[in-house]
């Protein structure tokens, strides 16, 4: 039990890099990674320019990069940057120190290899970055082992973080929480698909919380599929609550399922956090939010994946197969652009969905089902397309 709860943790994320590696074609240049004051992880601005051949402007608040064709705008102290019409947020502020400008690392290990997919590559292993035509193998890149066309990419989104905890279920071990397991198990998922040659955009890889709307919109054109991952759980108020268990996923449609209806209550509700502070109700946001948006244009690609995530958790999964449910009213993935899907991996309120969920071997068994499933979907649209991707010859 010990040794579960350990595992589980947030903390239980491997450390960061002290040091990356950037090569390019004009060299190779070794970069101290630094803690910001939140403890943040960073990297010198003018030192990760240079070495692209970027060149970096300073306008007032704004930092402007010009990097292979695209603009990057850094607004100073905060975690915002524009790209075009674009206002994008990462895990970690910009943050300046007397002329000195650090730029949060997930720039460097998500954002450029997810932008330029066939120009950039980052090995998280080696804590190296790599511009393609510098030298360094990149055949992953090329020809992915697992037999996909190149360039896929998905974005994984680890539930709650930061001060929304989720909740800590009746069987979790003691100070485990939702938040903790997701980002356990998205992690490993991420592990997972990056060994099988598709790229892994994650919405957070620490204990933060992005804002909720903002979440889907980082799956944006060039991606594949947005996947959230988050743990159910029961009312107490249910007849045999405790005896409920299993898995299902949801995507954005009108059937609108009892089932689904609650699941999507209790998932909205972590919009309170982002709407607290303004003096508006939770309910006012969520109106607000659906009033003027369109229903996913891509309801038939993300049931195929939906349906595919179910069949390979069934293999490894001891609950119940629930199946795929549609509802309308999705605060996470009503904003998506892209296929995108919500798995409901257990029951924190089931004492045998919670050991799973908690245990190495659990969430190990998880996420490789997971990630067997997303490429089973990746290879399914490579056959019916011919191309690498849903956008086509576009990406």
């Amino acid at each position: 039990m010990i040794g579960a709860l350990l595992l589980a943790v947030a903390t239980a994320v491997a450390p960061p890099p002290a040091t990356i590696t950037i090569t390019t074609p004009r060299g190779e240049v070794r970069v101290a990674v630094e803690r910001g004051p939140e403890g943040g992880l960073l990297l010198p601005a003018n030192t990760v320019f240079q070495s692209l051949g970027a060149t970096v402007v300073r306008n007032g608040a704004w930092v402007e990069a010009a990097l292979a064709g695209v603009r990057f705008q850094f607004l100073d102290g905060t975690p915002y940057y524009r790209v075009g019409e674009e206002t994008l947020a990462l895990a970690t502020p910009i943050l300046s120190r007397g002329d000195s400008l650090f730029v949060p690392l997930q720039f460097m290990t998500e954002v450029l290899p997810a932008r330029f997919q066939q120009r950039y590559l980052y090995d998280s292993r080696r804590a190296a970055f790599f511009e393609v035509g510098s030298g360094d193998p990149v055949q992953s890149v090329a020809t992915p082992p697992s037999g996909l066309l190149p360039g896929h990419l998905v974005t994984i989104d680890p539930g709650h973080g930061g001060n929304d905890p989720g909740t800590s279920g009746r069987y979790f071990p003691k100070g485990v929480l939702e938040k903790n397991v997701t980002l356990a198990i998205g992690l490993k998922l991420r592990d997972e698909l990056e060994r099988r040659g598709v790229g892994v955009l994650m919405t957070r890889t620490k204990d933060v919380r992005p804002p909720l709307l903002e979440r889907a919109p980082m799956c944006s054109d060039g991606c594949d599929l947005f996947v959230s991952l988050h743990v159910d759980a029961m009312p107490s108020s249910r007849r045999n609550y405790r005896s409920i268990r299993g898995f299902h996923t949801f995507i954005i449609g009108e059937e609108n399922s009892a089932d689904a209806a609650r699941v999507a209550r209790m998932e909205n509700d972590a919009l309170r956090y982002e709407v607290e502070a303004s003096g508006v109700a939770s309910s006012s946001a969520l109106e607000f939010i659906f009033k003027d948006l369109q229903m996913n244009e891509f309801l038939h690609e993300s049931a195929d994946a939906a349906a595919m995530i179910q069949s390979h958790l069934a293999k490894v999964h001891g609950g119940e197969n629930k199946g795929v449910h549609q509802y309308n009213r999705w605060a996470v993935l009503n904003t998506a652009h892209r296929p995108a899907v919500l798995v409901e991996m257990g029951f924190r309120t089931n004492q045998q969905d919670a050991a799973f969920l908690t245990s190495e071997a659990g969430q190990r068994k998880i996420a490789g089902a997971l990630a067997d499933a997303i490429v089973e979907y990746l290879k399914d649209y490579d056959r019916k397309t011919g191309a690498a991707t849903i956008s086509g010859a576009g990406r």
